[in-house]
């Protein structure tokens, strides 16, 4: 076409890409090379000297999964692709779903088109799970974490790690995972939280993505990053449990407000507004509680966040869209095979809220919705008609 339009006289068509092309120097060109070619120096130093410390997921021999949800059997299964002869163990209430697990190698009630390794079992049987375990992971839902762990803290050594994958916090007390661990065992044990944007079918997928693993022990973060890290799972570490667990607790509560937008059909403004605004409230209050900026910024917060606020996949989101669609809270969790830990969440929310004294709208905007003494529009519209304010 260019050749053709020449011979006429005319001068070459332009379009977006070449004028892409030819607006990058060569000494541009080179500058991207040698950043890329930097970054790729420094992963083969790290790596080199990772392969110098502990080899820990060599070293471990059994890793035992409480509860078989989703994200639990999702982890359970990254960890037993990770190294083909590690034991993975998962404790569940359910005979029926143990035997699926051990006879086809399914987790049918929350994963059925997904084959699970051979090197994933399943008992009902905690004094057949949970001892000689080099890790335990705590994938129970926080409002029946207590009770669980106080069941089974005879089968668990004081010294083994727990890596804890839920995320809210317990209705009246307003503990964070973090606490309720200790309180359900009775005694202090080493403890590290998971957080990040994992959605569990992707995990099982082995679609890429990243989580942070947040101890108060730096040591036990790494040992947990090179234990879960894999070519599709980047484990990012840091010391701010605090932060890494109020961003994974409220971001539930915000992403039912998002749902709620969704349901009101109020359009993409009004979705990025809302989300902005929450993101705000959770600074607000993590900040209070101790939490750092960087942490409420990173996978834990603002990854987390955009993945459960804007992804259909997310449960608190859709206990939203289906509010503001008109059905009540009855019906929708009647109707729902999984915890939805935003809703049990939220009137904690409320009560740290007054603790450390600071005003969040959208979020206590959820928490009436939820006890149905306000209706989603009218929330709306009296959020809007607050008084204009500055940015914070």
């Amino acid at each position: 076409v260019e050749v053709a339009a020449a011979a006429g006289g005319r001068k070459p068509a332009v379009n977006a890409y070449v004028t892409f092309q030819d607006g990058i120097s060569e000494e541009e060109r080179q500058s991207v090379r040698e950043s890329w070619d930097k970054i790729m120096r420094w992963s083969k130093l790290v790596e080199n000297a990772a392969e110098r410390k502990d080899d820990v997921l060599g070293m471990t021999k059994k890793v035992a999964v409480m509860g078989g949800g989703s994200f639990g059997t999702a982890m359970a299964t990254l960890l037993a692709r990770n190294k083909a002869d590690l034991d993975v163990v998962i404790l569940l209430r359910s005979a029926a779903d143990c035997e699926a697990i051990n006879v086809h190698h399914c987790n049918t009630k929350y994963l059925p088109q997904y084959q699970l390794p051979v090197n994933v079992r399943a008992t009902t049987d905690p004094a057949e799970a949970l001892p000689d375990a080099d890790f335990i992971v705590h994938a129970v839902p926080v409002q029946s974490s207590k009770a669980f762990l106080r069941s089974v803290r005879q089968h668990i050594s004081p010294s083994t790690p727990l890596l804890c994958l839920s995320k809210g916090l317990e209705v009246g007390t307003c503990e964070m995972m973090s606490e309720v661990i200790p309180a359900g065992l009775g005694r202090q044990q080493p403890l590290a939280v998971l957080s990040g944007p994992t959605f569990a079918v992707e995990l099982m997928a082995g679609l890429p993505t990243a989580i942070v693993a947040a101890s108060e022990d730096p040591e036990l973060a790494r040992r947990v990053q090179r234990l879960f890290a894999s070519s599709c799972l980047r484990v990012n570490t840091s010391t701010d449990v605090v932060g890494v667990e109020m961003s994974g607790a409220l971001k539930n509560v915000l992403a039912i407000a998002a749902g709620m937008v969704e349901g009101l059909n109020l359009g993409n403004n009004a979705m990025a507004a809302l989300v902005a605004q929450g993101c705000a409230e959770i600074r607000w209050l993590a900040g209070k509680m101790g939490a750092k900026p960087e942490t409420l910024s990173g996978l834990s917060g603002t990854g987390d966040i955009m993945l459960t606020c804007f992804v259909n996949l997310s449960r608190n989101r859709t206990v939203g869209v289906r509010l503001g669609s008109g059905e009540s809270l009855e019906s929708i969790l009647g109707s729902m095979t999984q915890v939805a830990e935003g809703v049990a969440t939220a009137g904690s929310v409320m009560k740290l809220a007054r603790r450390y004294k600071v005003s969040l709208p959208v979020l206590t905007a959820v928490a009436r919705i939820l006890e149905e003494d306000l209706a989603p529009r009218t929330a709306v519209e009296e959020i809007m008609n607050l008084p204009q304010v500055p940015e914070v």
